[in-house]
């Protein structure tokens, strides 16, 4: 999968504490602003498995899509972000470009809670539908994707967006991972997906969409 770009500071969103720093609950999810586009940028290439822009691309992701990204925190150290976009000729469909979780974040189920956040905050706006690219090596990005579609109640279908021969010999394809349409939710509902897979070994590989 790939990476990206965002910004645009706006009031932290604070998770709900609960007990056990294990918990991924226990992390402050919020959007990202400009000042987050360089820790981004180092967590990228940290977590392992990722496709890492350039720093000013993640510095221009985070004023352009910092609406549908998020970053989390423990204090001021970040933990994961995800950032994705709208699709311009389907503004119903949210793409997930990059996933990424901390080396000392994982196993608390951080990827799918991001996940779960951001599509939350775009239900209102009129997104049904998730996108994300994935290589057939990609066991964790599978099993997130999979596993968020199941508890949304919602579809997944897989295709081959971009082959080998386009993106190159040494780059597996990359499949499309499409989730919906989401199902409505009564007023007040609780979270279609509250989250709680988190890959086990390497982040996704992120070239067009990944976890972890």
């Amino acid at each position: 999968m790939p990476s990206a770009d965002a910004s645009a500071a706006s009031p932290r969103v604070s998770g709900t504490q609960v007990r056990g720093t294990d918990d991924p609950r226990s992390l402050d999810l919020s959007r990202p602003s400009a000042a987050d586009g360089t820790p981004m940028w180092e967590l990228a290439a940290d977590a392992g498995g990722l496709d890492v822009n350039s720093r000013y691309a993640y510095l221009l992701w985070c004023r352009d899509f910092a609406d549908t990204s998020v970053v989390a925190r423990e204090g001021d150290r970040m933990a994961g972000f995800i950032t994705g976009y709208r699709r311009p000729a389907a503004p119903d469909t949210l793409f997930v470009w990059q996933v990424a979780v901390g080396p000392d974040f994982r196993r608390r189920g951080l990827a799918s809670r991001m996940l779960g956040h951001v599509v939350d905050s775009l239900r209102a706006q009129g997104v049904r539908f998730i996108e994300a690219t994935v290589t057939p090596d990609n066991k964790a990005s599978l099993h997130l994707f999979a596993s968020f579609a199941e508890k949304a109640g919602a579809d997944l279908t897989r295709d081959v967006l971009f082959s080998e021969h386009e993106l190159g010999s040494d780059h597996e394809p990359e499949v499309l991972q499409r989730i919906g349409p989401l199902p409505e939710r009564a007023e007040g509902a609780s979270r279609p997906f509250s989250g709680s897979f988190e890959p086990l070994e390497s982040p996704s590989d992120s070239r067009g969409s990944a976890p972890d």
